[in-house]
């Protein structure tokens, strides 16, 4: 990871136009496809293209989903991770994120996943997870994973964030695995000190509308 520009531009289910970032410091997270666990196992691709100048670093982001009730069992696993397999394998990505909110009952589950995966996917291809804002404080169940780094989800679509009253305090980072990175988005308030850590940014409004707000708050 330590290879990767500091600014990660995420690119998520939107038509975008990334012609005019600077390939040389920004890189981009995009939504490759959404593994949905149910009855079945499905992938779903990404629908919507986007465009980036030629050399830019490119990261391929999976996202995982589990239809309510769902009971996950070792099939289940084997499918996702066949398939996160495959991603890992295409051609010209930097490395793998995967995005799951694991609820405290799919931990198991999503840590066997992890270890599964990094086992078949190329050595020297960096794992990287998102991670809910709690993981990375009051919670340390993440200190163990194959994974690379994880990324703490300071935004307010992030699961622990929309649940926080307005008032409270931002999680503080205690987890070395999330010391390196942060996850943001463009028009909320950023932690005062990101100083040498990898940036995630999400576009509220997308990024044809929000890549001026990245010069507004001199990253451009």
């Amino acid at each position: 990871m330590r290879t990767l520009p500091l600014r990660m531009l995420w690119v998520w289910e939107r038509r975008e136009d990334l012609q005019s970032i600077d390939a040389g410091r920004e890189a981009i997270a995009w939504l490759d496809r959404t593994i949905v666990l149910g009855s079945s196992t499905a992938s779903i691709p990404r629908r919507e293209p986007f465009v980036y100048p030629t050399g830019t670093r490119r990261i391929a982001v999976v996202r995982v989903e589990v239809v309510p009730g769902t009971r996950l069992d070792s099939q289940q696993r084997r499918e996702a991770v066949e398939m996160l397999a495959g991603v890992a394998k295409e051609r010209g990505i930097a490395a793998l994120q995967v995005d799951f909110d694991a609820k405290k009952s799919q931990r198991g589950f999503y840590r066997e996943l992890l270890w599964d995966l990094r086992g078949q996917m190329p050595a020297e291809l960096p794992l990287s997870i998102t991670a809910l804002a709690s993981w990375c404080s009051n919670d340390d169940w993440i200190g163990d994973l194959p994974v690379d780094e994880a990324v703490p989800m300071l935004f307010r679509m992030e699961p622990d964030r929309r649940r926080a009253s307005q008032d409270q305090p931002r999680f503080g980072i205690r987890e070395p695995l999330c010391i390196g990175s942060v996850g943001v988005s463009t028009r909320e308030a950023w932690p005062a000190d990101m100083s040498g850590k990898r940036v995630y940014i999400f576009a509220d409004r997308g990024w044809r509308e929000d890549l001026p707000l990245l010069t507004e708050r001199k990253l451009r």
